[in-house]
């Protein structure tokens, strides 16, 4: 497992993260069993991940319990993100909200607290006072955002040093790149990326646009009128799939799955620190672990860029995966 420094703190951070979104089960995940969750905790302890992405909105702060439980006896040996959400970030809420997900992790510090999304009905000025308040008595100890555009980002990194910012980056979802990532490079913004593999596009689980099913199949990737689509766009299925095909063949020289390929492209690219991989079982975790130390050749780095460029050049700059217009600033 390789480590890098989160942002501009001197904090390590693995470069796969276990997203423990699906600790949470509920609406989103359903049945999911805790004791289960716990142990792909461990597992991926043993497997060199030290870092760990959750947030209290998650089922109402259960995927925080959940990952609490887990790291039991193990709190040293980690490294742990959690977020606010946009409806908390009143500096007397975020206060609440902060005490309530350090009770509900079993520890007396985060290291990495997030803002889930923005919230312009709040001076941002007000939320970052209150996030410096938290840092300076050792409660944080470290600030990031999720969601962010350059428009909020820019606001951000004016009134407090930011050491990540959680987006969608893939392959088949490269729209940070012409204007966030170079705005986080500038500022040591690490980028937290998750949805790496385009919900199962990049694990080569659908061999056509009929076969995703309507709850994934919601993105700007996919047409507008797909049953459970609210951005109206056309999408760019066709791009998409022709896109998968070169990939495929790409994949088959590289004797890898592809979805470890595509973990290890979006690794290896500028100003990335760390790789969010859901897990809902320690058997998961197994699986992606060849992906962890896959390092791919420049060669066919740059192959694999090229094949997905006429989905980024249909996508644009929107970095909202599910809304036009874009939720982002």
């Amino acid at each position: 497992m390789e480590y890098r420094k989160l942002g501009n703190t001197e904090i390590p951070v693995s470069t796969i993260a276990l997203g423990c979104w699906p600790f949470a089960g509920g609406v989103v995940w359903g049945d999911q069993d805790d004791d289960v969750s716990i142990a792909t905790v461990h597992t991926a302890l043993e497997a060199g991940i030290n870092f760990f992405d959750t947030a209290e909105g998650y089922e109402h702060g259960h995927s925080e319990r959940v990952l609490g439980r887990g790291l039991v006896g193990r709190r040293q040996d980690a490294v742990i993100a959690t977020k606010v959400s946009a409806n908390h970030l009143r500096p007397d809420d975020l206060f609440a909200a902060c005490e309530q997900s350090l009770r509900n992790l079993q520890t007396d510090y985060v290291d990495l607290y997030q803002i889930h999304w923005p919230n312009h009905e709040v001076p941002l000025a007000e939320s970052v006072g209150a996030l410096i308040r938290l840092r300076e008595q050792g409660k944080i100890r470290a600030i990031g955002v999720s969601n962010f555009g350059v428009g909020d980002l820019s606001d951000l990194v004016d009134l407090t040093a930011c050491s990540s910012d959680q987006l969608p980056y893939s392959l088949l979802w490269r729209v940070i790149e012409p204007e966030i990532r170079p705005l986080c490079e500038a500022h040591d913004v690490g980028i937290i990326c998750y949805s790496p593999l385009a919900q199962g596009l990049l694990a080569d689980r659908y061999a056509s646009a009929d076969e995703v099913p309507d709850g994934l199949a919601r993105t700007r990737l996919y047409a507008g009128t797909r049953p459970l689509a609210q951005h109206g766009e056309p999408g760019c299925e066709t791009e998409v799939f022709e896109s998968l095909g070169t990939i495929r063949s790409i994949v088959s020289e590289v004797g890898q799955p592809m979805a470890s390929v595509a973990l290890a492209w979006v690794r290896q690219q500028p100003c990335v620190t760390s790789v969010l991989v859901g897990a809902r079982s320690p058997e998961e975790v197994r699986l992606n672990q060849p992906a962890f130390e896959l390092t791919l050749a420049p060669s066919v780095s740059e192959s694999l860029t090229a094949a997905t460029e006429a989905v980024k050049a249909k996508l644009g700059i929107n970095p909202d995966p599910w809304m036009s217009p874009s939720r982002y600033r």
